[in-house]
């Protein structure tokens, strides 16, 4: 079964007060790509969790969030410099002081420094939590990506061969039309030339190539018989569990080629409708096969 580029997938995880979310966004793009957002405190584990995520994600692009809730641990997330605060209240009163304020250093002036304020370090075994957490997490979230990538590679594997056997059931009107035709038309070509000119002024051997050469032109056996074949190996390639995206989209180019030569060796009308209609459905293949892993 094939697998669509686009999917989403949340995961959570959860130890000691910390909770742990991941969320995977994937859309279509011709090679992988991950984009990651991560807290401070694992950013050092980028490329981990990106090798992760390559063992179940060949193609696309992934947009990764990571969030880490610490809110069950009491701890909150920022401390203040001791050092800091002591210095700007003792600037305070030699400020006072100087002024001849009366009205003593309260807690609200030193709030005014931002600066005390500092992000909280967590000790060893909390970093080593977290990441634990983010992993586990991480292969949560997978694992609901891959079941909706699924998901739609289904819808889009029936659609794909729907279109597939309408191309197909295209050729064989046209196969059915032109049966005999360059017989047809080789007999027509040479009763004309019987009438235009004088046969005793004529090489026979040489009218006899220049008519073959003429209608094999409007031949189209070899033409159908490859864009079966390549109808064929799209069919198997769809039903392939591997990355097969750029693989259909060579064959879709491969059947398009075809159908053209098809069309501009018609010479009919009435053929090159069917030919238009295996177009229509070639070309809604070729959309849709941008949507595969």
């Amino acid at each position: 079964m094939i697998t669509s580029m686009t999917g989403f997938g949340r995961g959570e995880a959860s130890s000691n007060g910390i909770s742990i979310t991941v969320e995977l966004k994937t859309v279509n793009s011709r090679y992988l790509d991950i984009s990651l957002r991560l807290p401070p405190i694992i950013q050092e584990k980028e490329l981990t969790l990106k090798e992760q995520l390559q063992q179940h994600v060949e193609r696309g692009k992934i947009n990764v969030s990571v969030r880490v809730d610490k809110a069950d641990t009491g701890q909150p997330d920022v401390t203040f410099n001791k050092n800091l605060v002591r210095g700007y209240k003792d600037l305070l009163n030699d400020l006072r002081d100087a002024a001849d304020i009366k009205q003593p250093v309260i807690l609200s002036d030193l709030m005014e420094f931002n600066d005390i304020f500092e992000a909280r370090e967590e000790d060893e075994q909390t970093r080593s939590l977290i990441w634990t957490l983010t992993q586990e997490a991480a292969e949560k979230a997978t694992a609901g990506l891959t079941q909706m990538r699924r998901q739609e590679g289904s819808q889009l594997e029936e659609d794909l061969l729907q279109r597939v056997d309408h191309i197909e059931s295209m050729l064989n009107i046209i196969q059915e039309k032109t049966d005999g035709r360059s017989a047809v038309a080789k007999e027509q070509l040479l009763e004309r030339i019987a009438e235009l000119i004088d046969s005793d002024k004529i090489d026979d051997d040489r009218l006899e190539m220049e008519v073959a050469v003429l209608v094999d032109k409007m031949d189209i056996t070899e033409e159908i018989v490859r864009t079966q074949s390549h109808l064929k190996f799209f069919r198997e390639a769809v039903k392939n569990d591997n990355a097969v995206g750029r693989r259909l989209n060579f064959l879709s180019q491969e059947i398009n080629r075809e159908i053209n030569t098809i069309g501009s060796k018609a010479n009919s009308s009435e053929i090159s409708q069917y030919v238009v209609q295996a177009k229509e459905s070639l070309e809604q293949i070729r959309e849709q096969v941008q949507n595969v892993e």
